[in-house]
């Protein structure tokens, strides 16, 4: 059974519970990094030294002789050569005592003796103390166990990039742990997903992070051009980090995922730029990063200052911030404008004061106006990122000259601070955001209330402030307030009419739930709510029956089954197609992308954002699925979601409910329904017991006589707790027999039952996540009728004339007692 992702996440988490609490999140993670990474080069290593003794006795070796031979390193030059104290089976049977030692030593062997590991592992210490002790023997031996729970070699694992996506998986959990330090070493990947598909790295590109934290920025460039249907081999990956431990962490995050060539150094780039040829700074087609906001530039101490000197000063030709001033920002972009190709491009996360901040820094970004450079600027939400709850902005920058010639001296605004999905802890951008973000970009489009294309000459006008929301202002019109209508009653029509977008989209007539009005007298600028309406409760049910809402979902529905009855197909093609077409995975996500925007934006309920955002989320959710599916088929699919469901279920920390898995709902109907009417009948017997034998409230024992008439005689409550009891064992029962059941349902499948299986479920998906948008625009026409409602149904005429009713019947009362 293959290694799933889920199982893989579970088995890392649980190795992080190992070590939390007896540490910062920030301290540990590099232990539970190099213990995974040691454990798959450990695991790898051993799979080609068994392929080697196996064919060398095949020779007529001996035994001794062909491990001998296994052993050297020429064997093992596609992999990490792993020496004897290296090896997680020597680690299992010698470190009993003095551990941290052992795995010192042991990283430090897979260090010696690959030079592709140079400094890597050497920062990782088991034996450093925290606080007023190191990490006990114990503790370091249950990772050592726990962590040979798995092999870890390809042929285990449930797709290709399993062993990636958990490390990403465990970088994200890190950075969730280590709050405001975790925006040291990674950025959000829906932000990095963005930043990607703004440069369009192609294959033959060179792309470069010179602040690269965990190399995501990297990764998902690597990705971007595999989804494009090209070679990523083809792809010059670059990256430098300040820091010793996040470098390594990115280090085995690329080797992790197959990326061994990528070229990432670790010292300051302000101080010391890496990447250099023949002298010179190496030029790179596209720059995607994120530096760490506001840092100091150089040295904040007067003695140090004096003695640094950044390497190649000519970087910095627009300016220079003074050293050690917390204003390092604008440093960073200019070290990426000089390492540009003459035709590359660059994205960057920016704080918004370098967008307006006077002095040096205005010099600075006056500068890069002048030479038109810049290409747009984009304002994001607030709270994406870790360690700060401030917005931040994406600068686009081109090399100078290199801008397309329709956007020549112009500068793009974007205004996207309102684009986000509100999480508990942080914000999300979602795909249908990305879309909107990304389509503007590409269309350089003037969105009224989203972006603005605006002249360097009106920049310079403006004192070279870049402030977004000074050339793209987004905020909401306020809402409107009728003074008649609030006075005399009656809708105002220019209020309807402006709302009038909405409604046609979605096939709504407003004007079907208003009458016009003719009290006091006829009005054709004010209509009536419709008098069957007799609350606003009445509005709901009046708008989602309606004819013509009904017929244009009823046609959005429709396009999408027709959609999926013809490309359904192609999902079930993807199947066992690894080794024949590597790229099928690719050409899928372009097919399905393309056409679900052909087949649903005619309809025109939804917006092209959100549509090529619904099928962009889909792929997100998805493709970890998919590449089972491309790996192992239908049936492997399957079986890895099984796997998921009994892993859930041996958890005893997991909370989830393994009967809500969508793999249940479908193949144990029948027994699911069973269990829910056991346990509502055990609730219902619970209930009855509980109020029998309920001792009555000291303000209720006048009612007790009364009570004891329906009370239930011992007889019956004997019965019921006998009932109770029975029911309470055969639920126990059939919970007990769930994975049984389970496992012979699977079990009855073959592939083309799975396949049919597999595409009902995501069809269901897909299904869920199109009514979910559809709900979402229809609730928003209701609340602008339940606002006119609120706003205009009771007149100051209705407040007062019952305001004299209550004076009139409060002075009758006040007479009646003769107050009066």
């Amino acid at each position: 059974m293959p290694l799933t992702l889920n199982q893989l996440e579970r088995h890392l988490f649980r190795a992080a519970d190992v070590l939390r609490g007896k540490m910062d999140a920030s301290e540990f993670k590099e232990y539970i990094f190099g213990m995974l990474f040691l454990k798959r080069c450990s695991d790898v290593f051993q799979e080609r030294y068994d392929e080697v003794v196996a064919d060398q006795v095949a020779r007529g070796e001996s035994e001794s002789q062909a491990r001998e031979i296994a052993n050297m390193k020429n064997w093992h030059r596609e992999t990490f050569y792993v020496p004897e104290q290296s090896r997680w089976g020597f680690l299992l049977n010698e470190a009993h005592q003095n551990v941290g030692d052992y795995l010192n030593k042991a990283l430090a062997g897979l260090e010696e003796h690959n030079a592709s590991l140079e400094g890597v592992l050497e920062h990782i210490d088991f034996t450093k103390k925290v606080g007023a002790s190191k990490l006990a023997d114990r503790k370091l031996r249950e990772l050592i166990v726990h962590f040979g729970t798995y092999r870890l070699r390809n042929e285990d694992f449930e797709f290709p990039d399993l062993l990636g996506a958990a490390y990403e998986y465990l970088i994200r959990d890190f950075a969730d742990s280590a709050g405001k330090k975790g925006g040291e070493f990674y950025t959000p990947r829906p932000v990095v997903r963005m930043m990607v598909r703004l440069m369009k790295p192609q294959e033959s590109h060179s792309v470069y992070d010179p602040c690269c934290g965990s190399g995501g920025m990297l990764i998902l460039s690597k990705e971007y051009v595999e989804e494009q249907g090209h070679n990523p081999r083809l792809l010059g990956l670059y990256g430098q980090e300040a820091a010793g431990s996040v470098w390594s962490i990115a280090k085995m995050n690329m080797l992790l995922h197959g990326i061994p060539s990528a070229d990432l150094r670790n010292e300051d780039t302000l101080g010391e730029p890496q990447h250099v040829e023949g002298g010179e700074l190496m030029r790179f087609d596209r720059i995607l990063t994120n530096p760490p906001f506001s840092i100091a530039y150089g040295p904040s101490d007067k003695e140090s200052q004096k003695d640094w000197h950044p390497k190649f000063p000519e970087r910095f030709r627009y300016g220079s911030v003074p050293l050690g001033a917390k204003k390092a920002d604008l440093m960073f972009l200019q070290h990426m404008v000089s390492v540009l190709k003459t035709d590359g491009m660059m994205g960057t996360v920016m704080p918004h004061g370098v967008l307006f901040r006077g002095g040096d820094e205005k010099r600075i970004r006056a500068g890069m106006i002048q030479d038109d450079l810049i290409e747009a600027v984009i304002g994001l939400a607030p709270n994406l990122f870790y360690g700060t709850g401030i917005p931040a902005a994406i600068l686009v920058l081109r090399a100078k000259g290199a801008k397309p010639a329709e956007r020549k001296g112009k500068v793009l605004f974007i205004n996207a601070d309102r684009e986000y999905y509100e999480g508990r802890a942080q914000n999300y951008l979602l795909p249908e955001h990305i879309e909107k973000i990304v389509h503007t970009f590409d269309h350089f489009a003037d969105v009224p209330g989203f972006s603005a294309v605006v002249s360097n000459e009106q920049l310079a006008e403006n004192d070279y402030n870049l402030n977004i929301r000074r050339y793209a202002d987004n905020a909401p019109p306020p809402e409107p307030q009728d003074v008649r209508a609030h006075l005399k009653g009656g809708v105002p029509v220019k209020e309807i009419k402006a709302r009038r977008p909405l409604f046609d989209a979605h096939g709504l007539d407003p004007m079907e739930l208003f009458t016009a009005r003719v009290t006091p007298r006829p009005d054709d600028d004010y209509v009536d709510f419709r008098p069957e309406f007799e609350a606003k409760a009445n509005l709901r049910p009046a708008i989602e029956g309606n004819p013509g809402l009904t017929a244009k979902e009823t046609a959005l529905q429709q396009g999408f089954e027709g959609w999926w009855t013809e490309h359904g197909h192609s999902i079930a093609a993807l199947a066992n197609t690894l080794e024949s077409n590597g790229s099928r995975l690719s050409q899928l996500r372009e097919e399905l992308l393309a056409s679900f925007s052909a087949a649903l934006e005619p309809v025109a309920i939804l917006d092209p954002y959100s549509v090529r955002g619904i099928i962009a989320g889909f792929w997100d959710q998805t493709k970890n699925d998919f590449r089972a599916l491309q790996a192992r088929g239908a049936l492997g699919v399957i079986d890895a979601w099984r796997t998921s469901i009994t892993t859930a279920l041996e958890d005893k920390q997991d909370k989830s409910n393994p009967l809500d898995h969508k793999l249940v709902a479908f193949l144990l109907a029948d027994y699911v329904e069973e269990l829910e009417q056991l346990q509502a009948k055990k609730a219902e017997l619970d209930s009855q017991i509980k109020a029998a034998e309920a001792t009555p409230e000291e303000d209720e024992e006048a009612d007790v006589d009364e009570a004891a008439e329906d009370a239930p005689t011992e007889d019956e409550l004997k019965a019921w707790k006998k009932e109770r009891t029975r029911v309470n064992k055969q639920l126990k029962a059939r919970t007990a027999s769930f994975e049984a059941h389970l496992n012979e349902a699977v079990d009855a499948l073959d592939e083309p039952a799975a396949t049919e299986l597999l595409l009902t479920i995501l069809h269901d998906d897909m299904a869920a996540i199109l009514a979910r948008y559809t709900r979402a625009q229809r609730q928003e026409m209701i609340a602008a009728f339940e606002t006119w409602w609120g706003k205009y149904q009771v007149t100051l005429a209705d407040i007062e004339s019952e305001r004299d009713a209550a004076a009139a019947q409060l002075r009758e009362f006040l007479g009646e007692l003769g107050y009066v």
